[in-house]
Order: structure tokens, then sequence, then C-alpha cells
């Protein structure tokens, strides 16, 4: 299976960005592969300054060795070995009517001192963060998460629509980082479910991510906006990078297994302020999107 998951992130992250390039239309991914010390290494892809992205990060990695004694006990297992990879991105439109969007798919395994697998699941998911809000790119967004989803259950939509909303909260600000999507961990084997039929169910939202994004992306990239409409993007990071540097579990993992720093924190957008007490005008679309985001909505 890691093979198998290993071999489907490489070949997704050259479809991705070679989309991206298509829509950016000027700036190119600097391709930059590392390795991990420990066990593995990665392949981060980061476009900076583009005609339509002002960064974008579109990273695969597969690491492997002894779990580090914090993760054992996050985990609540002793010495044992893993294995994990996945395929994380973030990105970051230059106009402000464009959302940002993260997504990431993931495989992980544990072993024992015998090498047999102990442990096994997927993770993953992907979420919009616009900063003005058309309703519009909120129901596309959804509803191709949704379609993805029923194909493999008709419950999986809701329930893991839910987990979204609840993970990708800003508890210190109680609000949402964005208006959410998918959200899912620890998919196993159960009575219901195969690896295979995780694997297959993984990868069709891992496919479905351009057509949830490119069509918003191309319908807002050009559209007019001010000085003031840049600032209000430029909070709205801010609160991006807080859940990102205090809440995001996928950067504290990287962060306490000795992952390499420039690829866990590309996801950081390059331009970001920080506004003493900032409340946007009542009534106003700065507005509008903050009470959305204080109470997390179905849109589809």
């Amino acid at each position: 299976m890691k093979e198998t998951f290993f071999q489907y992130i490489q070949e997704l992250q050259d479809r991705i960005c070679e989309r991206l390039e298509q829509v950016d239309g000027k700036a190119k991914f600097r391709e930059d592969p590392w390795e991990r010390p420990e066990g593995g290494g990665g392949r981060t892809r980061v476009m900076e300054n583009g005609a339509v992205l002002e960064k974008a990060g579109v990273n695969i990695s597969g690491v492997h060795g002894p779990l580090p004694a914090s993760m054992q006990a996050y985990f609540g297992v002793g010495d044992v070995d893993f294995f994990a990879c996945g395929l994380s991105l973030v990105i970051h439109p230059g106009n402000p009517m464009a959302p940002t969007v993260h997504a990431n798919w993931r495989y992980f395994e544990m072993y024992d001192k015998e090498g047999q697998i102990v442990d096994q699941w997927f993770g993953g998911g992907q979420d919009l963060t616009p900063y003005y809000l058309f309703e519009e790119d909120a129901e596309h967004f959804h509803q191709v998460c949704k379609d993805a989803c029923d194909a493999h259950g008709p419950e999986l939509y809701a329930k893991y629509k839910e987990a979204c909303d609840k993970y990708f909260w800003n508890s210190h600000r109680d609000e949402a980082r964005g208006i959410g999507g998918l959200f899912f961990d620890h998919l196993k084997k159960d009575e219901g479910h195969s690896m295979e039929d995780w694997y297959n169910f993984v990868t069709a939202v891992g496919n479905s991510f351009l057509d949830a994004y490119i069509p918003i992306l191309e319908r807002r990239k050009d559209l007019p906006y001010s000085q003031a409409e840049r600032n209000w993007q430029e909070i709205r990071r801010g609160r991006y990078v807080e859940f990102n540097l205090v809440h995001d579990k996928g950067t504290l993992f990287g962060l306490k297994t000795n992952g390499r720093i420039e690829s866990i924190l590309m996801s950081l957008p390059p331009a970001v302020q920080w506004k003493y007490d900032h409340h946007p005008a009542p009534g106003s679309e700065e507005d509008r999107l903050v009470k959305i985001l204080e109470h997390p909505k179905d849109w589809v």
C-alpha cells in the first residue's frame, strides 16, 4: 500500500503543478528535493510572485524510522518504527477576491521491531479560505467535495464536512479559519472498509481537487480590488498563520519529527498584517464573511 500511494502522490503533484503553472501563465515552480537524516525525504515545489499566485507550495514527502518519543506519547504506543507519506499544498493568490486553498492527503504505517505492520491509516482533506465571500464559490467547492464522497458512501460527505468545520476552528478566536470542505483521519480497515476501499476514497478526493478549486480561481483572479481590500486579505491571512502555528497537527508532527523546516512552513503567506483589536465595519462585506466564519453553514 505504501508504495502504491507514494507513487500516486508523485503523479498528483505533477498534475497539480502543471495546471497551476498554466493558470498563472508567468511563474514556474522551483523544485527542491531534500533528504531527512533519520530516513526518507521529499520533493518541495514552490512558486512565488506569479501573475496570479503570490505563493503556492505543492510538497510531497515519504519519511521513515524510529517514532520519536514525543510522538509515541501522542499515539499512545511504545518503541515502534513508522512510515509516513503525503502530499500537502497551500495556494495563496495575490488577488483578495480569490480564496486561499489548502489540501493534504497522507498515509501512515507503524511497525513492531520484527517489521510487522501494527497500525495503518489514511488521512487528509481539502478546505477553502476566502477573504471575500462569493456564495457560488462556496457551493461549487462543497458540491465537488460531496460528489467525490458520494461515490464511496452516502454518509461520508456530511461526516467529513462536520469534521472539517471542527478541525479548522481557531478556538482562541472563536471562529473558523475558512468555509471548510473535508477533513478525515485514521481511516482504517473495519467491518465495512478494506484499506483498498480507503485508498480508492482518498485518491478520489485527491483527483477532485483541481475541479474544486481551479474554476473558482479563474473566476476571481482578474477582478478589480482596492488597497483596503488587500489590507483585509492580509489581516485574514494573519488568522491563517495563527491556526497553522498554534493548532495544526501536521505542522506540529513535522516539527516534532525533525521535518524540513522550509517545507513545513511553506504554507505561510508572504504578506500578513496583525492590527490591534481590528473589527470590520458592521454590514460590510468583510463583516459578512466574519459572521459566516463564526457560524459555519451547510453549502449543499
